[in-house]
Parts: C-alpha cells; structure tokens; sequence
C-alpha cells in the first residue's frame, strides 16, 4: 500500500509543480473619466469595457486567460490621468491600457506611456495624440481631420464656401481648429469669422452675433457637450438661419436631448456608423458588428450603446487579436496592433501600419442630421 502511495504522489508531483498553461491573467488597465464634464464620454467607455471584458472571460479569457481589469475614474483631469497610468503600470502591472478619455488626458499620459513601454490605446480624437506617431501610442477615434474633411466636402456640394467657426477652448477644441483652418485653406473656403468659447461658458451669444455680422453661408462649431448644445440653442434663440454643422464630438443622443430636437433639427455632423447603423446598406461590413455591440450594450444597461463607448470596445478587440497572435507582453501587444490589417470595429475598419496609428479614413464617418430628435443620413 505504502509504495502504492509513493508510485501515484511521484506521478502527481509535476503535474502539481507546473502551473497549467494560461493560469497567469493577462491584466489590463483602463483610463475613463467616468465622473466630471466628460463623464457623458468616459461612462459609456468604462461599461463597455467591464462588459467585454465580462463576456470573454466568460467564454474563456483569451488563449485560455482570463482578464484582469484595473478602471480608474480620472474625472476628465490630466494631472490624475497621468497619477493613475503610472499606478496602472508600477502597482498593477497592467500590460496595455484603453484611454483615456479625452485629448487634453491622452497627451498628458503619452510620456508616461512612452517610458513605461505600456501600449496605450486612447479614446480621444486630437490628432496630435498619434501624429507624429509614437512607438507605444494608438488610438481608436477617426482623427479630427477626417471628420473636418467630411464636413467641407458636404458644404462644397452645397456651395457653402464662406464658413464661421466657433470652437471650444480645450485640447480637443484647439486641435479642430487647426484642422479646420488647414482644410478651408486646402479645400478653397473662406473663413470669414473664428471664434472661440471656453468649456464652462454657458451662454455664446456673444459670439454667434459676431458671427451672424459677417454673413457665413455656414457655421461650424466644434467641441463636446454641453457647449455645443448651448451653440445649437442659443443659435436659434437668435433667430439665425445660417446652417450649423457640429464636429464628431457631439454624436450621441445626448447631444440631442441637451440641445433639445426643437432647437437641433437640421444641424449637420459626421458621426460614427453606430449612429445609424439600423438604415446603412446590408452588405455594409460593419453593420453586423455595430447591431451586436448595440443589442449586447442594451441588454446590460438598459440603454442604446454610444459611438463614444465603441471607442473602449475597438480599443479591447485590437488588444484581444495582438494578445492571440503575439502573446500577452507590451512588446507582442504593441508589434500585435500596429500590424492589425482590415479589422471591423465599431469606429471603422482598422488598417495600422508603422507609419499610422490610428488607421482609419474617410470611410469611418457618414454624414448625419438631426431630424425629429433622432438621427438620420444627411441629404
């Protein structure tokens, strides 16, 4: 009986001595700002990011390991998103983070990101954030000069060619406004006011009647909520009939129910395809994505899913594909994303290359209005 016992304990032995494989998590941090004026930004990414991340480890984890989430809360501040990256990276040894939020965050957190070598995969729109490009820095927003080309290609088929611009006083806002300037000069339009308001303003008509004086064929303001719904109130508080066209950063209902239908009707936006998903052509490649992620989205919280939180969902499948093919290290996370070729998301189809990190073009957006409180395809 004795040497029975000893034949079976030397065989268990190394099973017991060799972890099985995938035991480790692969841990992952994310930067949100669930709290603050960003918040109607950061929550929706957050949800979506403990839902996914819910479901694959539900599933299975990734190549058999299971995910470890780490979500700090950094209440649209720069100063603490750049605190609790490098909590991320030095106390929970995160191995790529998703955010943050906002362009001003992002470009506060790239250093640390950089000489960490963490992948950082930012869910804001400031081109800045990966142009130039940086080694260990991507992100999943369209950058703000497609969407600035989107709308002037919409005005020039309009002959809209003298255009105001009202722009928000942030890194978002000030980011636009080159780009907006830029492509007016490139596309042959003339700018003919450029005015800017700050985020805690609440009311611009200050600005709007200078810009009513100098007789736009087009207004185009560009910032995120609530500014932008005080801008499309205020305008028609005014009684200007000028066109409003609003930038990307407004494409949500929010932005409707803060401005009002009344008040917004008619206003122009490129806008991600989740917006319109349910009227796009069928044999769209991302239709099918865009009405899972929505229906998934609704189930858990009770609501439709956002464009804003589809930038935290690109952001977890551009890490679960780079972990299946090159491992669960920054470096295999890193080289993983940025060869990433023809990957369907809810933001666009993703194409990274050395040369981009974001890898996205013109096609990522589709031209909406606003149209008895919902969203429809602009005419």
């Amino acid at each position: 009986m004795g040497r029975l016992i000893a034949v079976i304990a030397a065989l268990l032995v190394p099973a017991l001595a060799v972890p099985s494989q995938g035991a480790e998590p692969i841990r992952i941090g994310g930067l949100f700002a669930v709290t603050g004026p960003a918040s109607f930004l950061g929550e929706p990414e957050k949800n979506t990011l403990e839902m996914l991340v819910k479901d694959i480890n539900a599933k299975g984890g990734i190549k058999g390991s299971q995910v470890k989430l780490f979500v700090y809360d950094t209440q649209g501040d720069a100063t603490k998103a750049v605190q609790l990256a490098t909590k991320l990276i030095r106390n929970d040894k995160v191995v790529a983070i998703i955010g943050p939020t906002t362009t001003g965050e992002s470009m506060a957190v790239i250093p640390v990101a950089e000489r960490e070598r963490i992948p950082l995969i930012s869910c804001a729109a400031g081109i800045k954030i990966t142009e130039p490009v940086k080694k260990w820095v991507f992100k999943t927003p369209a950058n703000d000069h497609v969407a600035a080309e989107k709308i002037f290609n919409h005005a020039a088929a309009r002959n809209r060619k003298r255009v105001a611009l009202l722009t928000v006083s942030d890194s978002f806002g000030s980011s636009g406004r080159e780009q907006l300037k830029t492509m007016a000069a490139r596309k042959g339009f003339t700018v003919v006011a450029d005015e800017v308001y700050s985020p805690k303003d609440t009311d611009m008509t200050s600005q709007l009647t200078k810009i009513r004086g100098a007789k736009p064929d087009a207004i185009i303001c560009w910032g995120t909520n609530p500014g932008p719904a005080v801008v499309t109130r205020n305008i028609r508080q005014l009684g200007i009939a000028i066109p409003l066209y609003q930038s990307h950063g407004v494409a949500s209902k929010k932005y409707i129910d803060l401005a009002g239908a009344a008040a917004a009707e008619g206003v122009t936006l490129p806008a991600g395809k989740l917006a319109v998903f349910d009227i796009l052509p069928k044999n769209d490649p991302q239709v099918k994505v865009l009405r899972a992620y929505d229906q998934a989205y609704r189930k858990s919280f009770g609501v439709e899913a956002s464009t804003f939180g589809g930038y935290a969902h690109d952001g977890f499948h551009l890490i679960v594909e780079a972990v299946k093919k090159y491992g669960a290290t920054p470096d295999g996370i890193r080289n993983g994303i940025e060869q990433t070729r023809k990957m369907v998301g809810i933001s666009g189809i993703f194409t990274m290359s050395p040369a981009d990190h974001n890898g996205l073009d013109l096609s990522a957006f589709e031209m909406v209005q606003v149209s008895k409180g919902d969203w429809v395809l602009a005419k």
